[in-house]
């Protein structure tokens, strides 16, 4: 028999919804971490630089699908249905997954390989653009009205899970390669992340177990059987006025400084510690992870606390917190890691040469000469990598790399700062998926919220990887200028958040008459 037990209920609705969001995010996290290993796979490794740019443009490319995703199947959901819709979104992103780790690198299939993976990011970010819309609003239509915050706050801590569990299954694969670190480096970098894209089927599986036995949408059903869906949910999000200021708002006012202060907790933290900070990637991940565990449970809090103080400010408190500490926080982490005013080197040299083939034939040899050395208290490797063809043409100017390997004290004081750095994220996310529910009518209330959505925390928020490694390249003796892009549109959006958005909005301000 069916539970009838409505909290019963509401769990497993969560959990459904918390399952396909985890792997919406496992997925899109895994090619963030893993850019810049994978540029090395789908780009020439002639400019390792122009290689990471090029890989993180596509993962940008994938975000402009985003919008699209969220206008074809926020739609989809206002016409056809929430649950049906899941199932479209979850298989789409499911496959593209899978198919990254399948696809042959740039040395066998030559510039086929960037294509296809330029195919597979635009269906990922297709994916993601529709997940959250329907997602957001089959729990809330579920949820008691009085107690949306609370439960919808597990739509926003499921994308954190699905970062940690991506950072988890990478270090679980490097340590599973080999037990020398070195060694299993080498594996990984060469074949090894292709693995956690695979093992993204495990969870494709149990979601398309899980989904198709939940009811459609209380709410919907309603709508649906008293014949008052909408005919044209585009045109009344967009076309007409007053909806389509509330867009405008849920976008400048409070998505977008969301959605910046989101993508550089969760990504580009990680990013400036490995690129910038030039620390161990082993290192960095497990300090993220620590540090994404911790303030997790804060999604949740700030999302309940909503349910009675209004959403409003508590959103706004996070733009705030991000926009006043990224300065002294990142220049914590830049500071700890003694990236500046390096030492000379001292230490001993291994030299180490491998085969790569191409064609099947052995038309080239890399060299690897790894320099270990003490600085500063910590272990610093150097690894210069160059390439000669068979031909006798080198691979152009050497790769060398750098990775700094902390001591105990450092590596906690610096994932106090990665955490308080996730806290900002924790407090501006947690509130705002029941905010933008409570602000958008029921016939229409999957397309109008996907679009901002999509737009800010997508668009706006999923281009500082592309922008902030741009900026640090460009100014090159600015180690920070990455954090202009994503303070600069936190504060737009805390000013304009702070004039335009009504006290209290999210609870009440604008009733939607619920069936």
């Amino acid at each position: 028999m069916t539970s009838t037990n409505p909290a019963t209920n509401l769990s497993k609705i969560i959990a459904v919804s918390s399952v396909g969001t985890i792997l919406e995010w496992y997925d899109l996290c895994l090619f963030g971490s893993l850019a810049t290993i994978m540029s090395t796979s789908f780009f020439p490794k002639t400019d390792p630089t122009a290689a990471l740019l090029y890989t993180i443009a596509l993962f940008g490319a994938g975000i402009f699908m985003r919008p699209i995703g969220a206008l074809i199947f926020g739609r989809m959901g206002d016409s056809v249905g929430r649950k049906s819709t899941f199932v479209m979104t979850l298989t789409i992103m499911g496959i593209s997954t899978f198919a990254i780790g399948i696809v042959p690198g740039y040395e066998r299939i030559g510039i086929a390989a960037p294509s296809l993976l330029l195919v597979l990011r635009l269906l990922q970010g297709l994916a993601v653009g529709g997940e959250y819309g329907v997602a957001a609003t089959y729990v809330a239509e579920y949820a008691p009205v009085g107690r949306r915050g609370y439960f919808t706050s597990w739509i926003q801590a499921s994308a954190t899970m699905g970062l940690l569990l991506s950072l988890g299954v990478i270090l679980i694969t490097r340590y599973a390669l080999d037990s020398d670190h070195a060694a299993s480096a080498e594996k990984f970098d060469a074949w090894g992340w292709r693995v956690p894209f695979l093992l993204s089927i495990i969870l494709v599986a149990i979601s398309f177990y899980i989904r198709p036995k939940m009811q459609e949408s209380p709410l919907f059903s309603r709508l649906k059987t008293e014949d008052r869906l909408s005919a044209n949910p585009l045109a009344e999000s967009f076309g007409r006025k007053a909806n389509l200021k509330r867009v405008l708002l849920a976008l400048f006012g409070a998505v977008m400084g969301q959605g910046v202060v989101f993508y550089t907790g969760q990504f580009y933290a990680r990013s400036f510690l490995e690129n910038v900070c030039m620390i161990d990637p082993d290192q960095s991940r497990t300090m993220m992870l620590i540090a994404l565990a911790l303030a997790t449970p804060f999604f949740i809090l700030f999302g309940r606390w909503s349910d009675r103080i209004g959403r409003k400010w508590i959103m706004l408190a996070g733009m705030l917190l991000a926009i006043l500490t990224y300065p002294f926080l990142f220049g914590g982490l830049l500071k700890t890691s003694g990236t500046e005013g390096r030492t000379e080197l001292t230490g001993q040299k291994e030299i180490r040469t491998s085969a790569a083939f191409i064609n099947k034939t052995r038309d080239m040899i890399q060299s690897s000469a790894t320099l270990t050395y003490y600085e500063d208290g910590m272990i610093v490797t150097e690894t210069q990598q160059d390439t000669v063809y068979a031909s006798g043409k080198t691979g152009g100017k050497p790769a060398t790399t750098v990775s700094k390997s902390l001591n105990t004290a450092d590596y906690w004081k610096m994932t106090v700062m990665l955490f308080v750095i996730v806290f900002s994220v924790a407090i501006v996310s947690g509130p705002i998926t029941a905010w933008l529910i409570d602000l958008f009518p029921i016939p229409i209330r999957c397309t109008s919220l996907s679009l901002p959505y999509a737009v800010g925390n997508g668009v706006f928020g999923g281009l500082i990887p592309f922008i902030a490694t741009l900026l640090t390249t460009r100014y090159a003796g600015h180690a920070q200028a990455g954090l202009w892009y994503p303070i600069g549109l936190a504060a737009i959006g805390l000013v304009i958040g702070a004039i335009c958005l009504p006290r209290g909005m999210g609870r009440g301000d604008f009733p939607q008459g619920e069936v």
